[in-house]
């Protein structure tokens, strides 16, 4: 018996220990994290953006108002300033794909095009739905105009609201195509 508390005890120390070092470790490292995670959301702004060279932070409560009930995939709006004059905004959206939520930030002009969009962070299938990471397929929705919703395709496409689908991946495509069009519907009601 008191074998068992012994090496409890010493479980217990080399535990305590452990926790102790993860926690200075998560301390010491903390602020290099946060800088990464906020370049990594800088670069993904210039990507769907890239005739920006600054990005503000809307923050109006009408448009809080409208993420928390109509818009609730956008989770941040960015306005996109370059010589001190909005030229577009970025829309960081969390659309369902097969594998789970895409975070993708999306730019729109003020000439009322669908800039570019980046694909930030995802869960799916690798070899299939991983593509929508790809320069190839992420170009498909650069210099769109907005008057007409996106629309997926299996095809190549004929006109161009049209997005070719990855094949053996149309809900991703579907998910990514989706947050587009809800940033475009969110532009044109509030921002436009």
């Amino acid at each position: 018996m008191r074998e068992i508390f012994k090496l409890a005890g010493i479980l217990f120390v080399i535990t305590a220990i452990a926790a102790v070092l993860l926690g200075f470790t998560n301390i010491a490292t903390a602020d290099k994290v946060a800088q990464q995670l906020e370049q990594e959301n800088i670069d993904a702004r210039m990507a769907a953006l890239p005739i920006a060279s600054e990005f503000k932070k809307v923050e109006t409560p009408e448009l809080e108002n409208a993420i928390q009930t109509e818009f609730q995939i956008i989770e941040e709006v960015y306005e996109g300033i370059s010589d001190n004059e909005v030229v577009g905004y970025t829309f960081k959206t969390v659309p369902k794909g097969y594998g789970g939520e895409i975070v993708l930030n999306v730019g729109i002009s003020v000439d009322g095009k669908v800039t570019g969009i980046k694909v930030v962070n995802h869960s799916e299938t690798p070899g299939l739905g991983a593509k929508a990471t790809e320069d190839y397929f992420q170009d498909q929705y650069r210099d769109i105009p907005i008057d007409s919703p996106l629309e997926v395709v299996k095809t190549t496409p004929a006109n161009e609201n049209e997005i070719e689908a990855i094949t053996g991946a149309t809900v991703t495509t579907n998910g990514i195509t989706d947050g587009v069009n809800i940033s475009v519907d969110l532009y044109n009601e509030l921002l436009k």
